[in-house]
């Protein structure tokens, strides 16, 4: 399935994407009697979590119902005009891996590492697909980074490798803002990597029965229509695998926690003549088969 989350009023529905439109899942069940007739259908994306395999498979019976020949197109939405929401819902936990890609080591004048390198990202970096990203004052060098999201799907424990994607929910598109000045200001990289709305994300969660095969997704970014980054998830350093399992042996991994895989060569940081962010930007995230990431830039308001 590929799940979204959009604005309806003030609050955000649960969506499919399906080849006539957005089915409003939250919309449907909030008639009293197809949420008599379809108790247990997660109408939240929060509850798509909680419910594990069995809501997902509910979920995926009931948008099967609501797309039947001779069901009313009442609860299809034209995504055109559409506000996506970002497409997680209160992650616990937000990890991001740093030089996970080889090149992105090597453009950066940094050693391969033989370890993850983590850092943590928090809730108030969460953005949507085409919200304007505000860029603060007190910083200069802003970059962009496109990344594979890993979004986990259930408790995972010292979980081995063999297993590990067992615990993966599904993967999204992930712009990892960073600004380089405020990030290398010291040896902890978290300034940098948590001012606010820097963590574009979605807009879709494509759930991992989707994605053949992780390793082997296409990952490219624009920046005003020039392309800056042009590569692929085979060139990590540690796969989602490796990065699940690893992170499993030290944490307690929750579904609705989002890892952050890292990025590939071809960021500002890695420029001899770095053409930092600025007003008016706009960036594109795509990695294949995950939807297209748009966001522009702002300066922040008098």
């Amino acid at each position: 399935m590929i799940l979204l989350q959009f604005e309806a009023g003030q609050e955000l529905h649960l969506g499919v994407r399906t080849q006539r439109g957005v089915l409003d899942v939250t919309g449907a069940l909030s008639d009293r009697s197809m949420s008599q007739q379809h108790a247990g259908i997660p109408s939240r994306l929060t509850e798509v979590y909680a419910g594990g395999s069995a809501a997902r498979e509910a979920l995926e019976r009931f948008v099967q119902h609501l797309l039947a020949p001779d069901s009313a197109d009442i609860w299809l939405r034209e995504e055109a005009t559409l506000t996506y929401g970002p497409c997680v819902a209160q992650p616990g936990k937000i990890i991001g891996v740093g030089l996970n890609y080889r090149r992105h080591a090597i453009e950066s004048g940094m050693a391969i590492p033989t370890t993850p390198v983590l850092f943590s990202k928090f809730s108030n970096t969460i953005a949507a697909p085409g919200e304007k990203i505000v860029l603060p004052a007190n910083a200069v060098e802003y970059d962009y980074e496109a990344e594979l999201g890993v979004i986990i799907g259930k408790r995972a424990k010292n979980v081995s490798e063999p297993e590990a994607l067992n615990y993966v929910l599904g993967y999204c598109n992930i712009n990892d803002l960073s600004a380089r000045d405020l990030q290398m200001r010291t040896s902890q990289w978290m300034l940098g990597k948590t001012l606010d709305q820097f963590m574009p994300i979605g807009p879709y969660l494509v759930t991992a029965d989707e994605i053949e095969n992780p390793q082997a997704l296409n990952v490219r970014c624009w920046v005003n229509g020039a392309l800056r980054q042009n590569s692929s998830t085979s060139d990590m350093v540690f796969n989602v695998a490796q990065l699940v399992s690893y992170l499993s042996q030290y944490m307690t991994l929750e579904a609705g926690d989002v890892i952050s895989t890292g990025t590939p060569e071809g960021v500002v940081l890695g420029m001899k003549e770095k053409q930092w962010l600025k007003p008016g930007d706009e960036v594109i995230v795509e990695v294949a088969g995950l939807g297209r990431l748009t966001n522009t830039f702002r300066a922040p308001a008098i």
